[in-house]
Order: C-alpha cells, then sequence, then structure tokens
C-alpha cells in the first residue's frame, strides 16, 4: 500500500469549495490530487465529510459528499485503530505537536508517504521520512 503521498483534509476541502476567493486554491487542489499518488485515512475522511456538509461558505449536499468519498475509498485509507492512535501519542510527545497532527503523520508513515500535501502543518518539516509540503505556498 505504499504511496507517494498522504494528502490531508483541508486539501480535499478546496477540491469541492464553491467559495470564489479559493477559487485558485481549488484549481491547485484539483490538480494536485489527480496528478499525484496518494492516500488518506478514515479521519480525514471524517472531518471532510465534517467541515464540507456545515462548516464551509458554501456546503455541499451530504449526498456529494458521500459520493466525493466514495471515490477516495478506493485509495489507500489508514484506518483510526488502537496502533495509530499508540503511535499518534508518542508522535505527539516527541515533536510537541497537537494530536490530530500526529495522526495525520502517523497515518502517512503507515502507508510510506514521502510527502504530507497540508495547509495546516509546518511547511518544510520533516518527521522521520515524511516532509509536509503546503501545495498553497508561495514558492519563490
Amino acid at each position: 500500500m505504499p504511496v507517494d503521498a498522504f494528502i490531508d483534509t483541508n486539501v480535499l476541502v478546496y477540491c469541492v469549495s464553491a467559495h470564489p476567493p479559493e477559487a485558485a486554491k481549488r484549481a491547485q487542489a484539483e490538480a494536485l490530487i489527480a496528478t499525484t499518488d496518494f492516500g488518506t485515512s478514515a479521519q480525514v475522511l471524517a472531518e471532510f465529510y465534517s467541515v464540507v456538509t456545515r462548516k464551509i461558505a458554501s456546503p455541499i449536499s451530504r449526498y456529494d459528499a458521500l459520493r466525493f468519498i466514495q471515490a477516495l475509498v478506493r485509495l489507500p485509507v489508514v484506518p483510526v485503530d488502537a496502533d495509530l492512535v499508540l503511535e499518534a501519542i508518542a508522535l505527539e510527545q516527541l515533536h510537541q505537536i497537537s494530536y490530530w497532527d500526529a495522526a495525520i503523520i502517523a497515518a502517512a508513515h503507515r502507508i510510506e508517504a514521502t510527502t504530507i500535501y497540508s495547509e495546516d502543518l509546518s511547511d518544510g518539516q520533516l518527521y522521520g521520512k515524511t516532509r509536509v509540503t503546503n501545495p498553497f505556498r508561495k514558492r519563490k
């Protein structure tokens, strides 16, 4: 189940955003998921569903959110299990980060992703063999 990258919730949310100020990020997110060998986690899928159906400027229907998730579950999806929770707690303590961020990193490690695409984690930060990249950051 190794993949090149792990995609965090915020990238997936931009894929369905209809909010005009996020149009450029939507295009970037869509291009990223169309061209990247990636996986994600059950945690990310649950967060995605919650955010896009209730919390974004223009929520999408539950049906559309479900269809998007059904497409994603064909990819590698890391389950949240006891071992993942324990690894996330260890990473939280080691790196002094939130548990939820640590769970993302633990899931990325499980699918051997060398890159985590996320707007929320620290761009450029290396966690073992996995580097965080903010795909929306302007590069020099």
